[in-house]
């Protein structure tokens, strides 16, 4: 049996392909076509998927798509009411959204076959369930508590619940138009970052000024006895205009959530162009500590719900990685997981997940780690590559691979690192990454400025062998989809000043030799040399989507100034 599923029509959309309950491939469409975010139907990661599993879409069972139109009918009539859309408007949207024939007719279309040769039924899954399941049928838990936050989906931005065995229970949610990854994206506006996915920017900017305006902050998202929340209306646009979302050309666009109050409140936009200033950053540590106490409100009230000790957490906001990196301080639950994908391109995955495991009733299979689903290339085809480029390289064999890098790595080498299958999710983690020396003081300066092209103080992260975190980090766990931030240990934060944020902590990626072999051995190896098993690990792109293929490796450091690139056990040097 097979099973696709799609997140589609959407920002990050994507694609994976279950052979029974085994997870073949997934990737993101933006991955493909080379378009951050990219938004509509992921005939790329489709096509992708389907030859990664050798068949034709004519083979496929299910296929499962993450959003349910059906999804609060009522509540989504009565917002567009009070907006003035007409009555016969309204039905004539339900009914086109009803369609479980489009998808599928659009699927046939676009790869050219013919809609009556496909046998597939097409399930809809519920945005946040898809969440959910993205994150409690993946994880190593028997049964968890689950939370998912996010902007929006299915008229839905927080929704809690509980998984046990292969069945998820929904215990309550909060419909848009409140919604705390909106009350996030409204002040990634106001403070001058307008694209779709900037969030991680003010995150980033954070730790460089003060909470002060928390008390301002507390204004615009309230606290509800019940253990939710609600947004102040005085503060958006989207409670009395409605706010449209685009993707022209597959770019999604959205447009400023934040109302003129929100601007009286707390003063002039930041314009395109401006520098920032001490009281942006104050507002962006305020915004970040808010947003960390609802994340732990909620967190606490479903604890209290379920007396559980462990959490599954999704959606946008639990890409929130210093959220994360605190949840559990901060709150009874003694054990968290956070998915490699957990944003809206995991969605695809969810549902396919909850299709299977919650629908279907099949047995979910025994944990396994799931980040490394994307493409790959063999060495033989990235000879065939970089011969027929007229590229000089070398070909090495393993440990001497390891030992030419590692050295470069010594000798002060930015290194374009890509072998495997390519990450599923946001974050490279070894697979597809820049790797550098964190020694280096001037690492961040040098990559932001030669290579990166991003804003200054946005930080790097660590790449650490596991059974070395408790030396350098205060709080010892498994990390590894590079989903929380901790603190690094006061004394060794002038050891590794290029991946210490200015706080004194690192987003970490702990390394496991038995998820990724050849990466925890050059970590290993660098280890040995150095006397630090650390290594600064940014991904692999150049204001792009991370590279995917040998081609789109080879363009970003031949218009870079890396210094070695690799490819499998292929060495390309200046």
């Amino acid at each position: 049996m097979y099973t696709l599923g799609l997140n589609a029509y959407h920002g990050d959309s994507s694609a994976c392909i279950y052979k029974d309950t085994q997870l073949v491939a997934a990737t993101e469409e933006e991955r493909i076509r080379r378009l951050k975010h990219w938004a509509g139907l992921p005939t790329e990661a489709i096509q992708f998927c389907l030859k990664e599993a050798g068949i034709t879409l004519a083979d496929v069972d299910y296929i499962t798509v993450s959003r349910d139109p059906k999804a609060k009918i009522g509540k989504k009539a009565l917002y567009a009411l009070k907006k003035g859309i007409s009555l016969g408007s309204i039905q004539d949207r339900l009914k086109n959204s009803f369609s479980i024939k489009s998808i599928k007719e659009d699927i046939a279309q676009q790869l050219g076959v013919d809609v009556k040769s496909l046998k597939a039924k097409v399930q809809f899954i519920e945005h946040h369930r898809s969440h959910m399941a993205s994150a409690f049928h993946v994880s190593p838990y028997e049964e968890s508590a689950i939370l998912t936050v996010d902007g929006m989906g299915d008229f839905t931005s927080t929704m809690r619940g509980v998984g046990k065995g292969n069945k998820i229970e929904i215990f309550d949610s909060v419909s848009y138009p409140h919604s705390l990854g909106m009350f996030y994206t409204a002040f990634t506006q106001y403070l001058g970052f307008p694209h779709y996915g900037d969030e991680y920017k003010v995150m980033g900017l954070s730790p460089y000024g003060q909470a002060l305006h928390v008390d301002k902050v507390r204004d615009v998202v309230r606290k509800t006895s019940n253990g939710l929340f609600e947004l102040n209306e005085k503060y958006f646009r989207h409670f009395k205009e409605g706010v449209s979302m685009s993707w022209e050309s597959g770019s999604p666009h959205v447009e400023p959530l934040f109302s003129d109050y929100m601007i009286a409140q707390f003063g002039p936009l930041r314009q395109k162009g401006e520098a920032l200033a001490q009281y942006h950053m104050d507002l962006a540590a305020s915004v970040q500590r808010y947003c960390e106490e609802i994340i732990f409100y909620l967190a606490e009230g479903l604890y209290k719900k379920t007396g559980l000790k462990t959490l599954c957490l999704a959606g946008g906001v639990a890409q929130n990685s210093v959220a994360n990196g605190k949840l559990i301080a901060n709150t009874s639950f003694e054990k968290l997981f956070v998915p490699p994908a957990g944003h809206d391109a995991g969605t695809s995955v969810g549902s396919a997940l909850y299709h299977l495991h919650h629908t279907k009733n099949l047995p979910r299979p025994p944990f396994a780690h799931q980040a490394y689903t994307g493409v790959r290339f063999d060495n033989d085809q990235i000879e065939a590559y970089l011969k027929k480029r007229n590229i000089s390289y070398t070909r090495y064999e393993e440990e001497e691979l390891i030992e030419v890098v590692s050295n470069r790595l010594l000798d002060a080498g930015v290194i374009g690192w890509y072998q495997g299958r390519a990450e599923f999710g946001p974050r490279a983690l070894g697979n597809r990454s820049i790797i550098v020396d964190p020694r280096r003081e001037d690492a961040k300066a040098l990559l932001n400025a030669k290579i990166k092209k991003r804003e200054s103080f946005r930080p790097f992260a660590p790449s650490i062998l596991r059974e070395a975190t408790g030396d350098f980090f205060e709080e010892v766990d498994s990390v590894p989809f590079m989903e929380k931030v901790f603190k690094i240990k006061v004394e060794k934060r002038d050891l590794i000043p290029a991946v210490t944020h200015v706080d004194g902590t690192g987003r970490l990626q702990t390394v496991d030799a038995k998820d990724n072999p050849r990466y925890h051995r050059l970590i290993q190896r660098f280890g040995e040399k150095s006397g630090v098993p650390i290594l600064l690990n940014t991904s692999f792109n150049e204001n792009e989507p991370i590279v995917d293929t040998p081609e789109h490796a080879l363009e970003c450091y031949l218009r870079t100034n890396m210094d070695m690139l690799v490819l499998e056990n292929c060495v390309v040097e200046r």
